[in-house]
């Protein structure tokens, strides 16, 4: 491990060089209108569809942990390792369930973490907070565990393992740490999307030939399990007990099924795994990938069994004795040992590759948490978008240097152990996250002092199991009543005892409980894009130089129910108003003098046609009803000349209420100001809708007679 293979470490920079062009260049992939957006930079737009979230995803579940923890473990205890290989298998059908009401939820509201989801869903601030710091918490012993994988790989070449000073020795962690942080800073969630094409297909290559290529050079399928099997039947003298087996032990298969159940249901609560989620453009989308990805599962089977390969590799077991006994050598050491230089480096970047796209996605995953979560929640509530994307790109560089201290100071002999113990935290938010999508039936103040029991228990039980040369977080599993169980699953149990003992009591006492801001169609709701050409067609434009022409002008699409009036070219006389109901002729209104309010008459009968009055001179007040009965010989009407004689009127209204009068029991309307004073109080009437009032009780003024017009009088006018 001390020997630099030029071959192998230039394919490993050519591959790492390669994927950081690619991190970088894909902030130029599908841009975002306004990139300072965190639902664009935090979940890629929310547009991947089912290509490249089964890739993404791939990515996030089926990381650095895979290669080299899970091979470590079964080359370390034997069958207990292929817990993994069982939880992936459980895993997808849960997901199928009720991932796609989350992923509903999530867009129909806005939300980006599911510390939003659960604030909305129970009104709850603390609760929020709770989920979002436990999520936080979780995920950097997971960053961490990426980056241990990266210096495994590292130390294996030769690469700072054999320096004294603590810089240079951890340098493989820091380079890891600027290179994540970099491409992720500038392209959000786009680049470990676009890098999990290449990291997927270095992985199956790798897989595939290593399968295929080093059970021939050792011996064959036989002589593996051989090997693996009497090198676990030793007795480790440390210990006094063997090692492992190669099957699960009856004394073990209660602490292997809590492993598996507990890891499947934790899974897909991580953040990480719920930003792939919300990625997604569609809601099936999710349920394809919940049907496609066991086929991730099948490779992690196949790796699994590196472990046992490497044990019957002697050269393999020098090398992990002489690195400390540290087993996460052992991939890298099987390597170095069975491929040529040039594949070896294919391998290494494998390995390096797949630790950096689930590390850059855990990170924008706990940033969206801490940004909207408790930035926006408790700091800043007026935060604009571009405000939360620069502070969300700020926090995805702290929580890397808060993994990078997990990695440096915890033991790294079991770093499974990291991603275990995150795995008892996040557990303790399955009831607010997945149970919640089905029911409310759980307080909200339940609810946070059942997490907190389950995190306080599992905490505490964590720290005192000792187990790998470690006096505490040794191992994940403890004895329960007898029996060897997840540290996870007892805590989980005790989580949902307390909250569900304490919502009946809270019931009883009728503690108020929070708002749901959520809504039954929420969560079944899908939201497919809409062609741009029917989005167009839809959208009529208006004409240039109406009112409107700066919203919908200039082409872009108006809301749903949006209206377009007519404008009308100028000089042209206005449309008529139509009826204000059906068979009832709309009210004509006499033009006023300047400054005054106009004068309104009431409705003919239906039927009849309304009743116009003609306008008043210029600088005249209207003339109204005569107080005179209008048939009374010899005086003529306001506006009428003399001489003319009285031309018929239409028949009188029916003696029945004005549609604005009170009803009964009501005081009656204050009386109209006279003309000339604006109405004060009277609500504006619609636009397109006539002013319905009663006549104005206005006395008819004196008129000096006028001479006779030269024209035939005309018959049959209306006053």
């Amino acid at each position: 491990m001390t020997h630099l293979n030029a071959v192998t470490f230039t394919i490993l920079v050519v591959a790492f060089l390669l994927v950081t062009l690619v991190g970088f260049a894909s902030a130029r992939w599908r841009p975002a209108e306004d990139p300072m957006q965190l639902n664009e930079w935090g979940l890629g737009g929310r547009g991947f569809g089912t290509f490249v979230s089964w890739f993404l995803l791939g990515g996030d579940v089926y990381t650095a942990y895979t290669f080299i923890a899970v091979p470590a473990l079964v080359y370390a205890a034997g069958a207990a390792g292929f817990y993994a290989l069982s939880y992936t298998i459980m895993v997808f059908p849960i997901v199928f369930i009720f991932a796609p009401r989350l992923w509903s939820v999530a867009r129909a509201r806005g939300y980006v973490s599911p510390g939003e989801f659960v604030r909305g869903r129970y009104g709850s601030q603390g609760l929020g907070l709770a989920v979002a710091a436990t999520g936080i918490l979780a995920t950097m012993p997971y960053i961490a565990l990426q980056l241990v994988g990266i210096e495994s790989v590292l130390t294996v070449m030769g690469i700072g393992s054999t320096s004294g000073n603590a810089l240079i020795r951890d340098l493989p962690l820091i380079i890891a740490f600027a290179v994540v942080a970099a491409y992720t800073y500038l392209a959000g969630l786009r680049a470990p999307a676009l890098i999990a094409f290449v990291k997927d297909i270095l992985i199956y290559v790798t897989v595939i030939v290593a399968i295929l290529y080093i059970p021939g050079r050792v011996g064959g399928w036989g002589h593996i399990f051989g090997a693996a099997a009497a090198h676990l039947k030793a007795v480790n003298p440390a210990t006094g007990k063997p090692a492992g087996s190669i099957v699960v032990m009856p004394a073990g298969e209660w602490a292997y099924a809590t492993l598996a159940l507990g890891s499947a249901l934790a899974l897909f609560v991580y953040p990480h795994t719920v930003t792939g989620v919300f990625s997604a453009k569609r809601r099936d989308v999710i349920r394809r990938n919940a049907a496609l990805l066991p086929a991730y599962t099948l490779i992690l089977g196949l790796i699994a069994l590196f472990g046992y390969m490497a044990r019957a590799v002697p050269a393999v077991n020098a090398g992990v004795k002489a690195g400390g006994g540290n087993p996460q050598l052992s991939v890298p050491l099987l390597f170095e040992r069975m491929f040529p230089s040039w594949f070896a480096g294919i391998g290494y970047s494998a390995i390096v590759i797949g630790a950096l796209v689930p590390a850059a996605v855990m990170s924008i995953a706990a940033a969206n948490l801490f940004t909207r979560t408790i930035y926006k929640e408790l700091l800043k509530p007026d935060a604009t978008p571009a405000q939360e994307t620069r502070v969300a790109q700020v926090a995805s560089l702290l929580m890397k240097v808060g993994a990078l201290g997990f990695a440096l100071e915890l033991n790294r002999t079991f770093s499974i152990n990291l991603q275990l113990l995150g795995g008892i935290w996040i557990l303790q938010t399955f009831p607010a996250i997945v149970i919640s999508l089905y029911t409310r039936w759980f307080h909200r103040f339940a609810l946070i002092v059942g997490w907190a029991s389950g995190m306080a228990y599992g905490s505490i039980q964590a720290y005192r199991t000792s187990g790998g040369g470690q006096a505490h977080f040794g191992a994940s599993a403890a004895p329960v009543f007898g029996h060897s169980t997840y540290i996870a699953i007892s805590a989980l149990v005790l989580n949902l005892a307390v909250a569900a003992l304490l919502t009946v009591v809270f019931r009883a006492l009728g503690v108020q409980d929070g708002y749901d801001a959520t809504k039954a169609a929420d969560y079944t709701a899908d939201f497919a894009p809409m062609p741009a050409s029917a989005a167009w067609k839809r959208a009529p434009r208006h004409a240039a130089g109406s009112p409107r022409e700066g919203a919908a002008g200039r082409g872009g699409p108006t809301r749903a129910g949006d209206a377009h009036p007519q404008v009308p070219e100028p000089g042209t006389p206005p449309a008529p108003r139509p009826a204000t109901e059906p068979g009832r002729a709309p009210v004509s209104r006499a033009a006023a003098q300047p400054g005054g309010a106009p004068v309104s008459r009431p409705a003919t009968e239906t039927g009849a046609s309304p009743a116009s009055r003609p306008a008043a001179e210029p600088g005249t007040v209207p003339a109204s009803r005569p107080a005179v009965p209008p048939d009374t010989p010899g005086v003529p009407r306001p506006g009428q000349p003399a001489g003319r004689p009285p031309a018929p009127r239409a028949a009188p209204p029916r003696e029945t209420p004005p549609e604005d009068a009170p009803p009964p029991g009501r005081p009656a309307r204050p009386p109209v100001p006279p003309p000339g004073v604006p109405p004060e109080g009277r609500p504006i009437p619609p636009r397109g809708k006539p002013l319905l009032r009663e006549p104005e009780p206005t006395q008819p003024l004196p008129q000096e007679p006028r001479p006779p017009e030269p024209t035939p009088p005309r018959t049959g006018q209306r006053s």
